[in-house]
């Protein structure tokens, strides 16, 4: 497959490449370019999705991979990117010092900014999400879109043995809260920001990477995952057979992109619309999840949710 995309992005199939795993896509990790492939048709969807965002970033002061191009071969879906200087947030973490490790998030928090002042479609959503969103399957569960919250609740009650209490519950605690959103500004939001979608090179961000779930929503929609992320660690490792970080050594984080961007941290009712985003998370996994055991889960964060605690209570900033 390798060659065959190199091909046909008019790249000479010559240099060392080195495969790489991940959740959907193969990867293969050339001097200077990236090659992504997948058998799965949702994934070129994705890449094309990647490609119009990468329009968007185009002479902003993101740091960001450039996309060279994309396509659907014999062999599936592809993508080429260009290769960023520097290894993921997610493998430089363990050995960096306290140092290097804050002023990696000091320089996230600058890209995070950047990102978030790029001019962006009011429409713009991933397709697989306004799929989902329409009724379709759901091959990942976020990032939020809050105004949908309502419906995953009633997506949720058309599930066999589901809570009808907790739901009606939650459906009133919804709409008590949807007022905190009323006249948000959106802005471009990465959607899934955790340490594997993070390049870095000597303590400094090169590069977001994988806008596969890219969107406009309210700035603070990218707390969501980020701080899932320092809380649960474990369930962001970079491929499903990996480890994730532990949770002790990104207990720092938030403060610290507090103090880079404190702005992301200055809206008002913020826990409070940190908790929708959540439950529009869990309630989507609750409603959708092919396995029970997942979808038990949730259920019971949710109630927790209703109760007033999340995975934020042992994080501050």
């Amino acid at each position: 497959m390798l060659k065959k995309t190199l091909a046909a992005a008019g790249l000479p199939a010559t240099g060392r490449f080195v495969p790489k795993a991940g959740w959907v896509s193969r990867a293969w990790i050339g001097e200077d370019v990236v090659v992504r492939g997948s058998s799965d048709g949702q994934v070129l969807d994705a890449y094309r999705h990647e490609a119009a965002v990468a329009d968007l970033l185009a002479g902003s002061a993101v740091p960001h991979a450039r996309h060279i191009a994309h396509g659907d071969g014999p062999d599936g879906p592809w993508c080429v990117t260009e290769r960023l200087p520097g290894r993921s947030l997610h493998e430089v973490w363990p050995a960096a010092d306290r140092r290097t490790r804050r002023t990696i998030i000091e320089s996230l928090g600058t890209a995070l900014r950047a990102l978030h002042r790029v001019p962006v479609p009011a429409e713009l959503l991933p397709p697989w999400l306004s799929g989902a969103l329409a009724g379709g399957e759901w091959p990942a569960y976020h990032p939020p879109v809050v105004s949908r919250t309502l419906q995953r609740v009633e997506a949720a009650r058309r599930r066999p043995g589901h809570d009808p209490r907790l739901l009606a519950d939650v459906a009133a605690w919804v709409q008590e809260r949807l007022v905190l959103f009323e006249g948000d500004a959106l802005v471009l939001v990465h959607g899934d920001l955790h340490g594997s979608n993070v390049i870095v090179d000597g303590g400094r961000v090169t590069g977001l990477v994988d806008f596969a779930e890219a969107l406009a929503q309210p700035a603070d929609a990218e707390l969501d995952t980020l701080l899932r992320w320092c809380a649960r660690p474990a369930e962001f490792p970079p491929t499903p057979e990996a480890r994730g970080l532990d949770a002790p050594a990104l207990a720092e984080v938030p403060r610290w992109l507090h103090d880079a961007y404190p702005e992301l941290f200055e809206r008002e009712h913020l826990r409070e619309r940190l908790d929708v985003y959540d439950m529009h998370m869990e309630l989507a996994i609750h409603a959708h999840h092919p396995h029970e055991d997942v979808r038990a889960t949730a259920r019971g964060r949710i109630a927790r949710l209703l109760r007033g605690h999340s995975h934020r209570d042992g994080l501050s900033w």
